[in-house]
Protein backbone atom coordinates (compact mmCIF):
# COMPACT_ATOMS: atom_id res chain seq x y z
CA UNK A 1 0.00 0.00 0.00
CA UNK A 2 1.49 3.32 -1.13
CA UNK A 3 0.50 6.63 0.14
CA UNK A 4 0.83 10.59 -1.85
CA UNK A 5 2.36 13.24 -0.16
CA UNK A 6 0.67 15.96 -0.80
CA UNK A 7 3.65 18.19 -0.32
CA UNK A 8 5.49 16.27 -2.78
CA UNK A 9 4.30 14.36 -5.79
CA UNK A 10 6.77 11.44 -4.50
CA UNK A 11 5.63 8.15 -3.38
CA UNK A 12 6.24 7.04 0.09
CA UNK A 13 5.71 3.31 1.23
CA UNK A 14 3.48 3.41 3.90
CA UNK A 15 5.14 0.42 5.72
CA UNK A 16 7.76 3.53 7.09
CA UNK A 17 6.18 5.61 9.88
CA UNK A 18 5.14 8.95 8.79
CA UNK A 19 6.35 11.91 11.65
CA UNK A 20 3.74 14.02 10.03
CA UNK A 21 0.82 11.61 10.56
CA UNK A 22 -0.13 10.83 14.59
CA UNK A 23 -1.83 7.84 15.79
CA UNK A 24 -5.23 9.07 17.16
CA UNK A 25 -6.10 8.81 20.43
CA UNK A 26 -8.71 6.81 19.62
CA UNK A 27 -6.47 4.08 18.15
CA UNK A 28 -4.18 4.06 20.61
CA UNK A 29 -6.33 3.75 23.50
CA UNK A 30 -7.94 0.45 21.52
CA UNK A 31 -4.87 -0.40 20.88
CA UNK A 32 -3.55 -0.38 24.77
CA UNK A 33 -7.02 -2.06 25.78
CA UNK A 34 -6.20 -4.77 23.63
CA UNK A 35 -2.67 -5.08 24.52
CA UNK A 36 -3.59 -5.04 28.70
CA UNK A 37 -7.18 -5.91 28.97
CA UNK A 38 -7.13 -9.84 28.00
CA UNK A 39 -4.19 -9.94 30.20
CA UNK A 40 -5.48 -7.75 33.23
CA UNK A 41 -8.91 -10.16 33.09
CA UNK A 42 -7.28 -13.16 32.74
CA UNK A 43 -5.13 -12.27 35.75
CA UNK A 44 -7.80 -11.57 37.93
CA UNK A 45 -9.63 -14.40 37.52
CA UNK A 46 -6.55 -16.47 38.22
CA UNK A 47 -6.55 -14.60 41.38
CA UNK A 48 -9.76 -14.75 42.69
CA UNK A 49 -9.94 -18.27 41.85
CA UNK A 50 -6.56 -18.86 43.57
CA UNK A 51 -8.08 -17.54 46.47
CA UNK A 52 -10.87 -19.62 46.42
CA UNK A 53 -9.08 -23.26 46.26
CA UNK A 54 -7.06 -24.84 48.59
CA UNK A 55 -3.77 -23.09 49.35
CA UNK A 56 -0.73 -25.24 47.40
CA UNK A 57 -3.52 -27.58 45.92
CA UNK A 58 -3.53 -28.61 42.58
CA UNK A 59 -5.92 -26.08 41.56
CA UNK A 60 -3.65 -23.67 43.25
CA UNK A 61 -0.92 -24.60 41.50
CA UNK A 62 -2.84 -24.28 37.73
CA UNK A 63 -3.51 -20.62 38.87
CA UNK A 64 -0.38 -19.70 39.41
CA UNK A 65 0.88 -21.51 36.54
CA UNK A 66 -1.51 -19.39 34.30
CA UNK A 67 -0.89 -16.01 36.32
CA UNK A 68 2.12 -16.21 35.45
CA UNK A 69 1.98 -17.22 31.60
CA UNK A 70 0.14 -14.16 31.42
CA UNK A 71 2.24 -12.09 33.01
CA UNK A 72 5.03 -13.02 30.90
CA UNK A 73 3.22 -13.24 27.39
CA UNK A 74 1.90 -9.43 28.14
CA UNK A 75 5.29 -8.75 29.06
CA UNK A 76 6.79 -10.03 25.93
CA UNK A 77 3.87 -8.52 23.87
CA UNK A 78 4.60 -5.30 25.13
CA UNK A 79 7.95 -4.89 25.21
CA UNK A 80 9.79 -7.92 23.17
CA UNK A 81 7.83 -7.98 19.95
CA UNK A 82 7.47 -4.55 19.10
CA UNK A 83 11.48 -3.92 19.37
CA UNK A 84 11.82 -6.85 16.99
CA UNK A 85 8.61 -6.04 14.76
CA UNK A 86 7.76 -2.66 15.26
CA UNK A 87 4.33 -3.46 16.61
CA UNK A 88 2.91 -5.65 19.67
CA UNK A 89 -0.12 -7.01 19.20
CA UNK A 90 -2.74 -4.42 19.68
CA UNK A 91 -0.88 -1.74 17.92
CA UNK A 92 -0.70 -4.12 14.55
CA UNK A 93 -4.80 -4.08 14.85
CA UNK A 94 -4.61 -0.18 15.10
CA UNK A 95 -1.93 0.09 12.45
CA UNK A 96 -0.12 2.12 14.96
CA UNK A 97 3.62 2.03 16.33
CA UNK A 98 5.71 3.59 19.10
CA UNK A 99 9.54 5.69 17.77
CA UNK A 100 11.03 8.11 19.37
CA UNK A 101 10.81 11.40 17.94
CA UNK A 102 13.35 11.22 15.32
CA UNK A 103 11.10 8.47 13.56
CA UNK A 104 13.67 5.89 15.12
CA UNK A 105 12.76 2.44 16.25
CA UNK A 106 12.20 2.25 20.48
CA UNK A 107 14.27 -0.56 22.19
CA UNK A 108 12.31 -2.88 24.80
CA UNK A 109 13.98 -0.70 27.91
CA UNK A 110 12.77 2.32 26.73
CA UNK A 111 9.57 0.31 25.84
CA UNK A 112 9.15 -0.36 29.97
CA UNK A 113 10.46 2.87 30.81
CA UNK A 114 7.35 4.69 28.90
CA UNK A 115 5.02 1.82 30.26
CA UNK A 116 6.24 3.06 33.81
CA UNK A 117 6.07 6.46 33.33
CA UNK A 118 2.42 5.61 32.29
CA UNK A 119 1.90 6.16 35.92
CA UNK A 120 2.51 9.73 35.93
CA UNK A 121 -0.46 10.00 33.08
CA UNK A 122 -2.87 7.91 35.86
CA UNK A 123 -1.41 10.16 39.03
CA UNK A 124 -2.27 13.14 37.09
CA UNK A 125 -6.34 12.72 37.35
CA UNK A 126 -5.81 10.72 34.33
CA UNK A 127 -5.20 13.81 32.79
CA UNK A 128 -1.81 12.61 30.75
CA UNK A 129 -3.76 9.86 29.35
CA UNK A 130 -6.58 12.54 28.05
CA UNK A 131 -3.43 14.94 26.82
CA UNK A 132 -3.13 13.42 23.10
CA UNK A 133 -6.77 14.79 22.55
CA UNK A 134 -5.52 18.37 22.35
CA UNK A 135 -1.64 18.05 22.24
CA UNK A 136 0.01 18.85 19.07
CA UNK A 137 1.53 15.61 18.21
CA UNK A 138 -0.71 14.03 20.59
CA UNK A 139 1.34 12.82 23.35
CA UNK A 140 0.60 11.49 26.64
CA UNK A 141 2.90 12.63 29.75
CA UNK A 142 4.98 9.99 29.29
CA UNK A 143 6.06 10.54 25.82
CA UNK A 144 6.89 14.11 26.30
CA UNK A 145 9.16 12.56 29.36
CA UNK A 146 10.93 10.34 26.84
CA UNK A 147 10.38 12.10 24.00
CA UNK A 148 8.31 9.57 22.12
CA UNK A 149 5.50 9.48 19.69
CA UNK A 150 2.89 7.32 18.52
CA UNK A 151 2.65 6.71 14.43
CA UNK A 152 0.61 5.58 12.34
CA UNK A 153 2.03 2.19 10.43
CA UNK A 154 0.54 -0.24 8.34
CA UNK A 155 0.14 -3.26 9.76
CA UNK A 156 3.40 -5.48 8.88
CA UNK A 157 1.41 -9.25 9.81
CA UNK A 158 -1.34 -10.85 7.48
CA UNK A 159 -4.49 -9.08 8.31
CA UNK A 160 -6.56 -11.95 7.58
CA UNK A 161 -4.31 -14.39 9.92
CA UNK A 162 -4.05 -11.04 11.97
CA UNK A 163 -7.21 -10.84 12.58
CA UNK A 164 -8.06 -14.62 13.03
CA UNK A 165 -5.60 -14.52 15.77
CA UNK A 166 -6.94 -11.39 17.44
CA UNK A 167 -10.50 -13.06 17.29
CA UNK A 168 -9.33 -16.02 18.99
CA UNK A 169 -7.23 -14.73 21.48
CA UNK A 170 -9.80 -12.56 22.76
CA UNK A 171 -12.18 -15.78 22.50
CA UNK A 172 -9.77 -17.80 24.39
CA UNK A 173 -9.51 -15.06 27.16
CA UNK A 174 -13.19 -14.61 27.45
CA UNK A 175 -13.68 -19.00 28.03
CA UNK A 176 -10.84 -19.25 30.48
CA UNK A 177 -12.51 -16.39 32.16
CA UNK A 178 -16.00 -17.68 32.01
CA UNK A 179 -14.45 -21.30 32.97
CA UNK A 180 -12.86 -19.25 36.35
CA UNK A 181 -15.72 -17.98 37.26
CA UNK A 182 -17.87 -20.81 37.11
CA UNK A 183 -14.96 -22.83 39.12
CA UNK A 184 -14.75 -19.94 41.74
CA UNK A 185 -18.62 -20.15 42.48
CA UNK A 186 -18.56 -23.70 42.69
CA UNK A 187 -15.69 -24.01 44.97
CA UNK A 188 -17.09 -21.30 47.51
CA UNK A 189 -20.31 -23.00 46.73
CA UNK A 190 -18.91 -26.21 47.72
CA UNK A 191 -17.16 -24.36 50.57
CA UNK A 192 -20.30 -22.70 52.30
CA UNK A 193 -22.20 -26.00 51.71
CA UNK A 194 -19.70 -28.16 53.73
CA UNK A 195 -19.54 -25.22 56.39
CA UNK A 196 -23.64 -25.12 56.85
CA UNK A 197 -23.54 -29.52 57.06
CA UNK A 198 -20.77 -29.48 59.35
CA UNK A 199 -22.30 -26.95 61.89
CA UNK A 200 -25.91 -28.95 61.36
CA UNK A 201 -24.11 -31.94 62.49
CA UNK A 202 -22.36 -30.55 65.23
CA UNK A 203 -24.92 -29.13 66.32
CA UNK A 204 -26.77 -32.19 66.13
CA UNK A 205 -24.01 -34.71 67.16
CA UNK A 206 -21.64 -32.99 69.14
CA UNK A 207 -24.13 -32.01 72.48
CA UNK A 208 -24.37 -36.07 72.93
CA UNK A 209 -21.15 -36.78 72.54
CA UNK A 210 -19.91 -34.54 75.44
CA UNK A 211 -22.46 -36.06 77.34
CA UNK A 212 -21.05 -40.05 76.66
CA UNK A 213 -17.23 -38.57 77.01
CA UNK A 214 -18.12 -37.03 80.55
CA UNK A 215 -20.83 -39.82 81.91
CA UNK A 216 -20.12 -42.82 83.43
CA UNK A 217 -21.70 -45.13 85.93
CA UNK A 218 -19.49 -47.49 88.50
CA UNK A 219 -21.28 -50.83 87.61
CA UNK A 220 -20.60 -50.13 83.82
CA UNK A 221 -17.63 -48.54 84.26
CA UNK A 222 -15.22 -49.95 81.59
CA UNK A 223 -17.76 -50.08 78.65
CA UNK A 224 -18.46 -46.18 79.61
CA UNK A 225 -14.83 -45.80 79.39
CA UNK A 226 -13.93 -47.56 75.97
CA UNK A 227 -16.88 -45.84 74.80
CA UNK A 228 -15.87 -42.66 75.22
CA UNK A 229 -12.59 -43.43 74.04
CA UNK A 230 -14.19 -44.70 70.91
CA UNK A 231 -15.23 -41.32 70.44
CA UNK A 232 -11.91 -39.44 70.76
CA UNK A 233 -9.25 -38.21 68.33
CA UNK A 234 -6.23 -39.72 68.37
CA UNK A 235 -4.50 -37.08 70.01
CA UNK A 236 -6.97 -36.23 73.12
CA UNK A 237 -6.92 -39.94 74.02
CA UNK A 238 -4.11 -40.34 76.47
CA UNK A 239 -5.39 -37.26 78.29
CA UNK A 240 -8.85 -38.76 78.47
CA UNK A 241 -7.41 -42.15 80.01
CA UNK A 242 -5.35 -40.59 82.15
CA UNK A 243 -8.64 -38.92 83.64
CA UNK A 244 -10.41 -41.88 83.63
CA UNK A 245 -7.31 -43.52 85.57
CA UNK A 246 -7.41 -40.80 88.10
CA UNK A 247 -11.15 -41.67 88.26
CA UNK A 248 -10.43 -45.31 89.07
CA UNK A 249 -7.97 -44.65 91.46
CA UNK A 250 -10.12 -42.55 93.43
CA UNK A 251 -13.06 -44.64 93.62
CA UNK A 252 -15.76 -44.20 90.91
CA UNK A 253 -18.89 -42.77 91.44
CA UNK A 254 -21.96 -42.29 89.77
CA UNK A 255 -21.09 -39.00 86.92
CA UNK A 256 -24.05 -38.21 84.21
CA UNK A 257 -24.18 -35.09 82.64
CA UNK A 258 -27.24 -33.99 79.89
CA UNK A 259 -27.12 -30.71 77.70
CA UNK A 260 -29.58 -27.73 78.83
CA UNK A 261 -28.08 -25.49 75.65
CA UNK A 262 -25.64 -25.65 73.77
CA UNK A 263 -24.22 -23.15 70.63
CA UNK A 264 -21.41 -23.52 67.79
CA UNK A 265 -19.04 -21.01 68.03
CA UNK A 266 -17.00 -21.82 64.87
CA UNK A 267 -17.04 -24.52 62.24
CA UNK A 268 -15.08 -25.84 59.20
CA UNK A 269 -15.60 -28.62 56.94
CA UNK A 270 -13.66 -30.76 59.30
CA UNK A 271 -13.40 -28.85 62.39
CA UNK A 272 -15.55 -27.25 65.22
CA UNK A 273 -15.76 -25.60 68.41
CA UNK A 274 -19.12 -25.82 70.48
CA UNK A 275 -19.93 -24.40 73.66
CA UNK A 276 -21.72 -26.85 75.89
CA UNK A 277 -23.81 -25.80 79.04
CA UNK A 278 -24.50 -29.39 81.28
CA UNK A 279 -25.93 -30.25 83.87
CA UNK A 280 -25.95 -33.66 85.93
CA UNK A 281 -25.82 -35.17 89.05
CA UNK A 282 -23.10 -36.65 90.94
CA UNK A 283 -23.17 -39.63 93.83
CA UNK A 284 -26.23 -42.25 94.14
CA UNK A 285 -28.92 -41.89 96.21
CA UNK A 286 -29.49 -40.58 99.22
CA UNK A 287 -26.08 -39.05 99.20
CA UNK A 288 -26.09 -37.60 95.38
CA UNK A 289 -25.93 -33.92 94.44
CA UNK A 290 -26.86 -31.57 91.57
CA UNK A 291 -23.90 -29.58 90.01
CA UNK A 292 -23.87 -27.80 86.45
CA UNK A 293 -20.74 -27.11 84.34
CA UNK A 294 -20.20 -25.50 80.96
CA UNK A 295 -17.37 -26.50 78.60
CA UNK A 296 -15.78 -25.98 75.04
CA UNK A 297 -15.30 -28.79 73.36
CA UNK A 298 -13.64 -29.34 69.82
CA UNK A 299 -14.17 -31.44 67.32
CA UNK A 300 -12.40 -33.35 64.23
CA UNK A 301 -13.88 -35.05 61.24
CA UNK A 302 -11.67 -37.89 60.34
CA UNK A 303 -12.67 -39.24 57.26
CA UNK A 304 -14.87 -42.54 57.16
CA UNK A 305 -14.50 -42.35 61.40
CA UNK A 306 -17.44 -39.13 61.45
CA UNK A 307 -16.81 -36.49 64.15
CA UNK A 308 -14.54 -37.22 67.04
CA UNK A 309 -13.66 -35.26 70.20
CA UNK A 310 -10.67 -33.79 70.34
CA UNK A 311 -10.78 -31.73 72.89
CA UNK A 312 -12.76 -30.22 76.20
CA UNK A 313 -12.45 -28.11 77.93
CA UNK A 314 -13.85 -26.50 81.21
CA UNK A 315 -15.42 -23.09 81.15
CA UNK A 316 -17.23 -23.01 84.44
CA UNK A 317 -16.54 -26.19 86.90
CA UNK A 318 -19.25 -28.12 88.20
CA UNK A 319 -21.33 -26.44 90.96
CA UNK A 320 -24.30 -26.66 92.51
CA UNK A 321 -27.15 -25.09 90.47
CA UNK A 322 -28.15 -22.50 92.91
CA UNK A 323 -24.45 -20.78 92.67
CA UNK A 324 -24.42 -20.98 88.96
CA UNK A 325 -24.02 -16.99 87.92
Amino acid sequence: MTVVDAESPTIRDSAQPNPAVFASWRARAGALLLDVLPGAALLATTALVALSVPLRGAWWWVCVSIGAATVLSTALNRLVLPATARQSLGRAVFGITVVHRNGTPVGAWWLLLRDLAHLLDTAAMFAGWLWPLWEGRRRTFADILLRTESHLLEPRWPEPKLRRFTSALVLGVALLCGAGAALSYVVVHQHDRSITDASEQIAQQGPRMVEQILSYHPETLKGDFDHAQSLATDSYRPQLTAQQQAVQKSGAIRNEYWTTNSSVLSATADRATMLVFLQGQRGAPPDQRYITASVRATFVKSGSLGWRVDDVAVVTKPQPPQARP
